[in-house]
């Protein structure tokens, strides 16, 4: 059995949070799984993970929620995950959350001698499948260099950013590219369309040139099949602009592309299209489209 110092647990096993937690038990790490439901934990259980069933079993030192948001992890600390806490532990918030607030949930769990990271990641399922996440961190360097060999069995790319909120604030600047990227991905792609251009060629064009980027990689395969099951969520990625926006108001940054960006995406859930991948945009543009 191995020790409690060189176990992990993840909590949450979403688009983001299974594959985090199949890469880890496959690279031979001892890694605990707790999910809501049953399917998720079966399939991390297949790989070699360990599922408890009650947080409060929890036993391993470092533990990463990969929740939707700061509430969600709230709720997993007072369901039984602050009972399993010991002094010397590492909490990684791997969601995209406040920048302010998980600095305030920081500053709560240090009183009981546990550290906490911000972690949130780049890369949406493709990357979390494929191990190449892109990891921004924020925290205590030297909490980092304790977790950064469980982040390499995940990621490709670890950066540290600055004191906790860091991390979200880095997250926070990249969702705003995603959303705009994928927004204007959209448009030029329903101008195309009605224009009667193949859209294939048209993305041919986009990936071999200036437009090109990430995005269009991996999003291409959804906008050629007009299928868009998620991936990372509309609900999600609204979420995600607005904590954009809040760094934005605190910072005194004008972002006027992505307040426009944040009304499409509002719209697109008010027309009942929620849950769709953030590529899902498309939808909001086709319906505004004579």
């Amino acid at each position: 059995m191995s020790d409690r110092s060189s176990r992990v647990a993840v909590i949450g096993l979403g688009a983001i949070g299974l594959p985090v937690a199949v890469n880890l038990a496959k690279s031979g790490i001892h890694t605990q799984v707790w999910n809501r439901s049953d399917a998720a934990p079966i399939k991390a259980v297949e790989s070699g993970a360990v599922r408890i069933n009650n947080l409060s079993d929890i036993d391993a030192r470092i533990i990463l929620t990969v929740l939707p948001d700061l509430p969600q992890v709230i709720d997993v600390l007072d369901a039984g995950l602050r009972s399993a806490l010991r002094g010397g532990d590492i909490l990684v918030i791997m969601g995209t959350v406040s920048p302010v607030a998980v600095v305030q949930l920081g500053e709560d769990l240090k009183k009981i001698g546990v550290d906490v990271l911000d972690a949130p990641v780049s890369g949406g399922d493709v990357g979390a499948w494929a191990a190449n996440l892109s990891i921004m961190v924020g925290g205590d360097a030297k909490v980092l260099d304790e977790v950064r060999p469980t982040f390499e069995k995940i990621g490709s790319t670890i950066r540290h950013l600055g004191p906790l909120g860091s991390g979200e604030m880095a997250k926070a600047c990249n969702q705003v590219v995603v959303a705009v990227t994928l927004s204007a991905l959209a448009e030029a792609i329903t101008l195309g369309r009605k224009a009667g251009l193949d859209t294939e060629v048209l993305l041919d064009i986009l990936a071999g040139g200036l437009a090109g980027s990430q995005v269009l990689n991996v999003k291409r395969p959804k906008f050629e099949a007009d299928d868009y099951q998620p991936g990372g969520s509309a609900a999600f990625q609204l979420k995600d602009l607005n904590f954009a926006l809040e760094a934005g108001a605190s910072t005194g940054t004008a972002m006027p592309v992505t307040a426009e960006v944040t009304k499409l995406f509002e719209a697109l859930i008010a027309n009942g299209d929620g849950a769709l991948d953030h590529s899902g945009i498309i939808r909001e543009i086709q319906r505004r489209s004579n």
